[in-house]
């Protein structure tokens, strides 16, 4: 599966949006890849995900122990494309503003994979990595639907993703006049 085709996957399900969004990440950006549109739609996000855990295959192999997904964004292609790679799934949640494995356990030494929904900055996966270390595990890569960054988010660990699209993000002090006329909406989950 190519970018035009994930895109194209977003695009019918109505998930890209225009206008002025501040991002999960706080970057303001003219586009907002609603992915929770995508989602909502088990065949779109079952071919998504499968296509994901091949890409996971191909670069990392197998066995791995589990899938960690970042909640909330990270929670439904997790668990899918565990569900693709035979893994089970579980994530990480936060808890006074870090993230926290804390419904389940690991084994120290466990091979574990990050799914990520769609990649910014990075942050949510960074944050997910150093929570999974601290409890010895073996962070051998993380994985996105989209990455926005277009492979320029440091992560710390490799990243694979099953699309590539750049789109523009600008801090809140260096917007574009045209952006900056528009009323902004903060659509993400990070303050929830």
């Amino acid at each position: 599966m190519n970018t035009d085709e994930v895109l194209s996957i977003f695009k019918s399900a109505g998930a890209v949006l225009e206008g002025h969004f501040i991002l999960t990440s706080g970057l303001h950006s003219p586009v907002f890849l609603q992915k929770a549109r995508v989602f909502m739609h088990p065949d779109k996000t079952e071919t998504l995900c499968r296509a994901l855990a091949e890409r996971v295959r191909d670069a990392v192999g197998e066995p791995l122990d589990y899938c960690v997904g970042p909640a909330i964004g990270g929670l439904i292609p997790a668990y899918e494309t565990a569900r693709h790679l035979g893994a089970p799934a579980i994530w990480v949640e936060r808890e006074d503003g870090k993230f926290r494995l804390r419904r389940f356990e690991v084994e120290k030494g466990a091979r574990v994979v990050i799914i990520e929904d769609i990649v910014t900055t990075g942050l949510s996966i960074r944050e997910t990595v150093d929570c999974m270390r601290a409890l010895g595990a073996e962070v051998v890569a993380a994985a996105c639907l989209i990455d926005r960054s277009a492979g320029k988010a440091d992560i710390g660990v490799p990243l694979i993703a099953l699309a590539e699209y750049e789109v523009p993000a600008y801090p809140a002090d260096a917007l574009p006049p045209e952006l900056a006329a528009l009323p902004a909406v903060k659509p993400g989950s990070r303050s929830l």
